[in-house]
């Protein structure tokens, strides 16, 4: 017996967020406001980061006057480092944290999460990735035993819901138009389940 298997997944974006040691207090709160926002959390682990390891992670701002105060302040206390998904989860992170300086994010996006928790351009409470390079090494680091698949983005992406994707959903979209169900999101991941394509295939091999 021969078990075929589906081809892979389309994966999300990922990004690391951390919540630095002076608003971890703060944790469940900004764990909501994250979730709100369309994130998924997909691993969490609470941990303090000693000052050695804190120049490797910000290797990219030796050098700058406020290095040695960065890596003081971020090996001061516990920390929570998070993974998130999503669609565009560098981006769309960047965009929730706001400004870098605190100070100013007040004024120019009171409402990120960087106004809202910060203090000033040190302590601006937050982390996040800078790029989608940076974020795979950062995650590497927090959490080491993570595996990290390709993300398809571009054209890669849109052949592959074109081939896989749009085809079952548009069915099943179909379908539950002219079915008209009490509870369509239910019905419609029934329908799914029932017709995915990519359901493992059995063969079975007869010995003579």
């Amino acid at each position: 017996m021969e078990v075929l298997m589906p081809e892979p997944q389309i994966y999300v974006e990922r990004t690391l967020a951390i919540i630095k040691p002076d608003v971890i207090g703060k944790e469940e709160e900004i764990e909501d406001l994250i979730l709100l926002s369309g994130f998924h959390i997909i691993q969490k682990r609470k941990l303090q980061l000693s000052p050695e390891q804190c120049s490797n992670f910000y290797a990219e701002q030796f050098g700058k006057v406020f290095f040695p105060n960065l890596t003081a302040y971020m090996s001061s206390g516990p920390i929570i480092a998070m993974v998130l998904a999503r669609h565009c989860a560098v981006s769309y992170w960047k965009e929730l944290l706001g400004p870098s300086n605190s100070l100013r994010a007040r004024i120019t996006h009171p409402h990120s999460l960087r106004a809202l928790y910060g203090t000033d351009e040190l302590r601006n409470g937050l982390h996040g990735s800078l790029s989608i390079s940076s974020a795979e090494k950062e995650i590497r680091f927090i959490f080491p035993e993570a595996i990290l698949e390709p993300v398809p983005s571009g054209q890669r992406a849109r052949d592959y819901l074109n081939l896989y994707v749009k085809p079952t959903l548009l069915a099943g979209l179909t379908a539950l138009c002219k079915e008209k169900p009490a509870d369509p999101m239910i019905w419609l991941a029934d329908w799914l389940i029932e017709h995915n394509p990519n359901k493992p295939k059995i063969r079975y091999h007869i010995s003579q």
